[in-house]
C-alpha cells in the first residue's frame, strides 16, 4: 500500500555481505637486549636535577649508560638514537615542571603539552616498539586530600586510585599522560612528590625551597628522599618492573617538621613564619596538591624502605652535617 502497489525493488540483491573484521592480537616486542648480555641505560633529562643524579649512580656503579641528547617531541631523532645506542633500558626524568614553579604552565600551556603528553607519549611508543624497559619519573601531585583520605587519617592514595587533583595544568597534563602509558607493557611509572636530597644547598631541592620563603604553609605531606630511593629506581629497572608505584617513603611529614630540623641541625638561629591555605592561594596562579600517598606496594619491594621521618634525618640531615654541609656524591646500593 505505502508503494501504491507497485512491486517492490530489492535493491540489496547481487550485494555481497561486508567482510568481517578480524583484529590481529597485540603484539609486545620482546624485552631489548645488547650483544653482550649486559643492560645498557639511556637517560634522559641529563640537564635536569634527577636526570644529573641518576648519571652519577650509573656512573659509579660501572654501568654501561648514555644521556640522550634528542628532547622528547622529537621522535626521528628520538628513534635514531634508540637504534644507534641500542638500550634495554630507559630512564626518563625529562619533562616540564616550569621556572621558578609550575605556575609557570599556566601561561605555557601548548609548551607543557609538547612535553609532558605528545613528548611522553612518543618516547614511550618509541620504547614500546623496541622491546625496551622504560621507567618514567612522574609525580604525586595529583591527588589532594578529600573526605575518603581526609588528612591526619593515615589513609594514603593508592596505586589504582583516580587522580582528584587538576586544580594545576602541570598537573592535569601528568595524570592525563599517566592514565595513557598505563596501556603499555613494559613502562615503570614512579610517582615523586616534593624531591629531597642531602645536597641543602640546591634551589630544586624541597628543603632549600621552603627555607628560602617568606612564609610557608604547614601541611603533612608525602614526599621522595632521593638519597635512599633512586637507587632503589635504578633496581626496579634491572627487575623490569612494570605499572604504578608510589615512589615517596612512607608516612608524612609537615614543613614545619621539617624546618624544625633544619633548625637543629643546619642553622641554630633560622626562624620562619606560617600563613593558611587560603592566603597561601592568593599569591599563587595555580593551587599546590596536598596528600599522603600509600606507600605499601613499594615497602612490600624494598623491605628496608625507611619511614619519612627517618629518613629525612639519616639520609638528608645527618648525611649533610656529616659531609660539613658540602654537596654528597649519591652512592649506588646492593638490594
Amino acid at each position: 500500500a505505502a508503494n501504491g502497489g507497485k512491486p517492490i525493488v530489492d535493491r540489496t540483491k547481487g550485494i555481497a555481505a561486508p567482510p568481517k573484521v578480524v583484529l590481529a592480537p597485540e603484539v609486545v616486542a620482546p624485552p631489548a637486549v645488547t650483544s653482550t648480555g649486559k643492560n645498557r641505560y639511556l637517560v634522559f633529562g641529563r640537564t635536569g636535577w634527577i636526570g644529573g643524579i641518576l648519571g652519577k649512580l650509573l656512573e659509579a656503579e660501572g654501568a654501561d649508560w648514555h644521556y640522550a641528547t634528542c628532547r622528547l617531541q622529537e621522535r626521528e631523532k628520538m628513534e635514531e638514537e634508540l637504534d644507534r645506542i641500542k638500550p634495554t633500558h630507559v630512564l626518563n626524568a625529562a619533562g616540564v615542571t616550569g621556572r621558578p614553579n609550575v605556575d609557570w604552565c599556566e601561561s605555557h600551556k601548548v609548551e607543557t603539552i609538547r612535553t609532558n603528553v605528545t613528548g611522553m607519549l612518543t618516547l614511550c611508543d618509541a620504547c614500546e616498539t623496541r622491546g625496551i624497559h622504560m621507567t618514567n619519573f612522574a609525580t604525586g601531585c595529583i591527588f589532594e586530600y578529600d573526605a575518603t583520605h581526609p588528612m591526619g587519617s593515615g589513609i594514603g592514595f593508592k596505586e589504582e586510585d583516580k587522580p582528584n587533583f587538576v586544580g594545576s595544568f602541570y598537573s592535569f597534563t601528568k595524570a592525563l599522560v599517566e592514565s595513557l602509558m598505563n596501556n603499555y607493557k613494559h613502562v615503570l611509572t614512579l610517582r615523586v612528590r616534593m624531591p629531597i636530597t642531602s645536597d641543602l644547598a640546591n634551589p630544586r631541592n624541597f628543603v632549600y625551597k621552603i627555607a628560602h620563603y617568606e612564609k610557608v604553609v604547614d601541611v603533612p605531606n608525602s614526599m621522595t628522599i632521593l638519597d635512599e630511593m633512586l637507587p632503589m629506581s635504578i633496581e626496579m629497572a634491572k627487575r623490569r618492573l612494570t605499572g604504578v608505584y608510589n615512589f615517596t617513603n612512607p608516612g608524612v611529614i609537615s614543613h614545619n617538621e621539617v624546618l624544625q630540623m633544619y633548625k637543629d641541625i643546619v642553622d641554630p638561629n633560622y626562624t620562619w613564619q606560617n600563613f593558611s591555605l587560603e592566603e597561601q592561594a592568593k599569591i599563587l596562579a595555580a593551587p599546590r596538591s596536598n596528600n599522603e600517598m600509600d606507600a605499601s606496594k613499594l615497602k612490600a619491594e624494598f623491605p628496608q624502605l625507611m619511614d619519612i621521618k627517618q629518613s629525612y634525618m639519616e639520609n638528608v640531615f645527618k648525611r649533610f652535617a656529616a659531609n660539613g654541609g658540602k654537596p654528597i656524591v649519591p652512592t649506588p646500593r646492593n638490594f
